[in-house]
């Protein structure tokens, strides 16, 4: 896919917003197009005042969640045979659908949240999940709840970023673990002091 960056760059400064949304359900939907090629270029275009935040956000949001729900539907109803046998078609990497089955298989369904923010997992937990049919709604607000946080964050790290947002792609993949063990020490914090408020009550 890194051979045809360049190919969705153009995509994506001539049909702004809607190559966003195009190419994220691309992603979602398991076809290996880094997010931070899409989201980090948008935030660029919000920079350089060729698209708004709120568009570059909305758009991000709608195609990961198109593309999250079409690989729950393919993971639902082809199952993991299916997806063995034709998924190499569609550049699915054996070894990153283990990956994510593993992720899955240790956390259930709160791996659907946090994997939509480390690699490789992120782009494949759906298909585990549809595999074992999780509660659908669930699967949605989840799959919502994780990918919000990791879309700001990428789409202001470009806008950051400015001339500068290719440095993204470099460190994508320990930006994301970094971000995921912030998330975490955040929810780990709220939890804690709730669960002291209700022993004070």
């Amino acid at each position: 896919m890194e051979h045809f960056a360049d190919i969705f760059l153009a995509f994506i400064a001539q049909w702004g917003t809607f190559a966003v949304a195009v190419l994220m359900a691309m992603e979602n939907a398991c076809i290996p197009i880094p997010s931070e090629l899409i989201l980090g270029f948008a935030g660029y275009m919000i920079f350089a005042g060729k698209m708004s935040f709120a568009g570059a956000l909305t758009a991000g949001m709608i195609g990961g969640m198109a593309g999250s729900v079409f690989a729950y539907w393919v993971g639902s109803r082809g199952g993991r045979v299916f997806v063995d046998k034709y998924g190499r078609y569609f550049l699915i990497k054996k070894s990153h659908v283990d990956l994510a089955q593993r992720w899955f298989d240790k956390y259930g369904l709160k791996a659907v949240f946090f994997s939509r923010m480390l690699p490789v997992v992120r782009t494949f937990i759906s298909l585990p999940a549809g595999f074992a049919r999780v509660d659908f709604k669930k699967f949605l607000i989840l799959t919502f709840a994780g990918s919000l946080p990791w879309t700001i964050l990428i789409i202001f790290a470009g806008m950051m970023l400015g001339e500068s947002w290719k440095k993204l792609t470099e460190a994508g993949h320990t930006a994301s673990i970094i971000f995921v063990l912030v998330v975490a020490a955040f929810i780990a914090i709220w939890y804690l002091r709730r669960r002291k408020q209700r022993h004070l009550k």
